[in-house]
């Protein structure tokens, strides 16, 4: 049984909008600046979130044609933004930000990894 994405298009949009992310995450908006301080993310670490970004995009970019990869990448971003939920809860940070940008990425990659994995199971 091969892993690879059917349809293909929800992994490319998720990947394109995820490293549309990492970029705006190199000089984080103030939207996003509000988001990371209000969850209490050190400054100092902002940083890790562009690089686990951009692998998180090329991960899905290459996992349209590589079994498994793109599976495991898109687990991934579905795991990170379970993570980044988390964080908003527990600091009690519930601003437009959180239902917004955090809820919708979690929904965007977890529809990406329905509609191109269902196949699978």
């Amino acid at each position: 049984m091969t892993v690879n994405p059917d349809p293909w298009w929800p992994q490319a949009l998720l990947a394109a909008v995820i490293l549309g992310d990492a970029a705006l995450s190199l000089r984080p908006p103030g939207f996003i600046r509000g988001c990371l301080n209000g969850v209490g993310f050190p400054d100092d670490w902002w940083w890790t979130l562009v690089v686990i970004k951009v692998l998180a995009g090329a991960g899905l970019i290459l996992g349209i044609s590589s079994a498994g990869l793109g599976l495991a990448a898109n687990a991934g971003v579905v795991v990170y933004f379970v993570v980044a939920a988390y964080a908003h809860i527990r600091a009690r940070y519930m601003t437009s930000e959180f239902w917004i940008n955090c809820l919708g990425m979690l929904g965007l990659s977890a529809g990406a990894l329905v509609v191109s994995y269902a196949h699978t199971l």
